[in-house]
């Protein structure tokens, strides 16, 4: 746990770890159905490479349109121009790099939504 009295996930004043670090390299804080994830289940490694972002999906028994709806936010929160990779990497010029001399993941290519409705 970190201390950061003001932040909005703090209970008592502090917040996991791994949310800070997940919302350092996202630059923004974590929005509601969204949790970090621990690829190879270490609760405390919390390095950015073993960080995954997870969203949560919409309860059963939803109309289709709701759906669709709801996977459009979600796509457009995270493919696109500006948008955070859902594998939670760390690019060359991230403060990351330096501080814990780590080497940087890539990242996917963004599709737009025709690519991955029509991939060739």
């Amino acid at each position: 746990m970190v201390r950061v009295p003001d932040h909005p996930r703090a209970s008592l004043g502090y917040v996991f770890e791994h949310i800070i670090v997940a919302e350092e390299l996202l630059g923004r804080y974590l929005v509601d159905g969204e949790s970090v994830h621990h690829l190879n289940g270490v609760r405390d490694d919390n390095r950015p490479e073993n960080l995954e972002l997870w969203t949560r999906p919409q309860p059963s028994g939803i109309r289709v349109s709701d759906a669709v709806d709801w996977a459009r936010e979600i796509y457009d929160r995270h493919v696109g121009p500006g948008a955070p990779p859902t594998m939670l990497t760390v690019s060359p010029e991230h403060p990351f790099v330096e501080v814990a001399g780590l080497e940087p993941a890539q990242t996917a290519p963004h599709l737009s939504w025709s690519e991955a409705l029509h991939p060739r």
